[in-house]
C-alpha cells in the first residue's frame, strides 16, 4: 500500500521532469541542449578556467562526454581551451566573452520561466517550498 512519503517522491519527480521540460523549450533561441548549458554555466561560475576532469566531476559525467561536451560549445565559441598556468601539461575550460553573455541571458531566461512556472503558489508557499526542498537536498 503506498504512502504518503512515496507519493511525495513520485510528485517531486514529476515536477523535476516538469520543470526540465520546460527547460530545454527555454534553451531553444540559443540552440543549447540542456547538458551543454550545464556545462557553460560550471565553465563559465569557475573564473579562471577548469580542467576537463573537474568540468567531469562537477556534472557527474565521463571524461570523455565532457570532452565532447567541451568540444560542442568550443566549436560555437561559447568556451576555450587555454593552457593551464600552474601545469604546462595540462589545458582549462573557460567561458569566452560570448559564452559569458549567452550564460548570463540563459540564466535571465532559466529565472523568468520558473518564476512563471511557480507563480500560481503564493510567495510564503515558496518561500517554504525552497526551504524545504534545500533541507532534504543538503541532507
Amino acid at each position: 500500500m503506498p504512502t504518503p512519503d512515496d507519493d511525495l517522491g513520485e510528485l517531486i519527480v514529476r515536477a523535476a521532469r516538469s520543470l526540465r521540460g520546460r527547460w530545454r523549450e527555454v534553451l531553444e533561441p540559443w540552440d543549447l541542449s540542456p547538458h551543454q548549458a550545464r556545462a557553460l554555466m560550471v565553465v563559465g561560475r569557475s573564473g579562471d578556467g577548469l580542467r576537463l576532469s573537474g568540468l567531469a566531476e562537477a556534472l557527474r559525467i565521463a571524461p570523455r562526454s565532457a570532452t565532447e561536451v567541451v568540444d560542442g560549445l568550443a566549436a560555437r565559441e561559447l568556451v576555450e581551451r587555454v593552457p593551464d598556468p600552474t601545469d604546462r601539461r595540462a589545458v582549462l575550460v573557460r567561458a569566452t566573452d560570448t559564452g559569458a553573455r549567452v550564460m548570463a541571458e540563459v540564466a535571465a531566461a532559466r529565472a523568468a520561466d520558473a518564476r512563471a512556472a511557480l507563480a500560481r503558489i503564493p510567495a510564503d508557499e515558496r518561500a517554504e517550498l525552497a526551504r524545504l526542498l534545500r533541507r532534504f537536498v543538503d541532507g
